[in-house]
């Protein structure tokens, strides 16, 4: 059975949703901006390309670049408008059912899923990183764990009080493990890529 809401909206969780949502927008409204001026001047650079290692052309212009048939950045486009819509929403007081938070957090884990193969795709085989991409990377990581381990400690799953107990301990230290992800997803690529000599 779900732990009861709270009648005081929870502001902390309502503005990360808003900002990182945000955030995750521009830079797909950033790389959309970009696949345009790609189609439109063919042979020019992008102005997220930086170095052979960190640009946006060589992701945009592959493959892994339009997994689903249509540039990625689309995606994003229209899916980072749902944690602003919660987030915006949670401030004006709104309460959502048990199923709206399990949908959420599973259309989160699809995100999450594909956001670790596109980190795998871009160091493993293109052997580049995209800025605008790694900022992308940067708020799904800490947008599915806010959201996974506030669900754990409401009750959401159905867990009994013990474990919602760990998982409210454990959503205390969510800036500590989205480091922890940072930290192994830059280990991989400087072992990969040599980011550091290629600076």
């Amino acid at each position: 059975m779900s732990q009861p809401e709270t009648s005081r909206p929870p502001y902390a969780l309502a503005i990360f949703l808003v900002v990182a949502g945000a955030i995750g927008w521009l830079c797909a409204f950033a790389l959309t901006l970009e696949k345009f001026q790609a189609y439109e001047h063919p042979q020019s650079a992008l102005a997220c390309d930086f170095s052979v290692l960190v640009q946006c052309t060589k992701n945009l212009e592959s493959p892994e670049g339009s997994a689903f048939g249509f540039p990625n950045p689309i995606i994003g486009l229209g899916g980072f408008v749902a944690p602003i819509a919660v987030g915006v929403a949670l401030l004006a007081g709104a309460r959502f059912a048990r199923w709206f938070w399990i949908a959420f957090n599973v259309g989160l884990a699809g995100v999450l899923a594909f956001v670790v193969w596109l980190i795998a795709q871009s160091v493993f085989v293109l052997g580049t990183l995209c800025p605008y991409c790694m900022v992308v990377w940067s708020v799904t990581i800490p947008l599915f764990l806010v959201v996974t381990l506030r669900n754990l400690r409401a009750g959401v799953f159905g867990l009994g009080p013990g474990a919602r107990r760990l998982f409210a301990t454990l959503y205390t230290w969510v800036p500590a493990i989205t480091l922890a992800c940072y930290l192994v997803v830059a280990i991989v690529a400087q072992a990969r890529l040599d980011v550091l000599h290629s600076i």
